[in-house]
């Protein structure tokens, strides 16, 4: 049986005496509706275009309790801001940003994977999480002026 998002949520808020409000169950919700990376700015004007008058303060707050349970994870920082994604159910992948036109592709290799186990176990490391990222120029900027 697979546990929900908003069980392992509500769980993981109720350990840590924490009070699991409705706010936080709508900012859960909408991320999860959202199947492309996202920063904070995004999801707050999905947010009101609902009709939720959810706070950008409220959403800083509930980030990353949703990041320290397993449920969303901080992507790359860009632009001034971060950018997340929800990962609960997902295989882990990693990302190549484009330094140019700023595109960005999802790719998985399990390789990645056992080298960061690898990692932890050799280092004695209790691993929570893995980010891998390769930035560079895509095949197309490259064409362009020479990069």
């Amino acid at each position: 049986m697979n546990v929900s998002e908003i069980e392992i949520f509500r769980d993981f808020i109720k350990k840590k005496g924490l009070r699991y409000t409705p706010e936080r169950e709508i900012i859960l919700k909408e991320i999860f509706s959202i199947h492309d990376h996202f920063d904070v700015d995004e999801l707050y004007l999905r947010l009101r275009n609902k009709g939720h008058r959810i706070s950008k303060a409220s959403i800083y707050r509930t980030l990353p309790l949703l990041i320290e349970c397993g449920l969303v994870q901080e992507v790359y920082h860009e632009d001034g801001h971060m950018h997340y994604e929800h990962i609960y159910g997902h295989e882990p992948h990693a990302h190549f940003r484009c330094l140019s036109c700023r595109r960005v592709e999802e790719f998985q290799d399990p390789r990645l994977e056992e080298v960061a186990q690898e990692y932890a176990q050799k280092y004695g490391i209790d691993l929570k999480m893995t980010r891998f990222e390769i930035l560079g120029y895509c095949a197309n900027c490259r064409g362009k002026g020479g990069l």
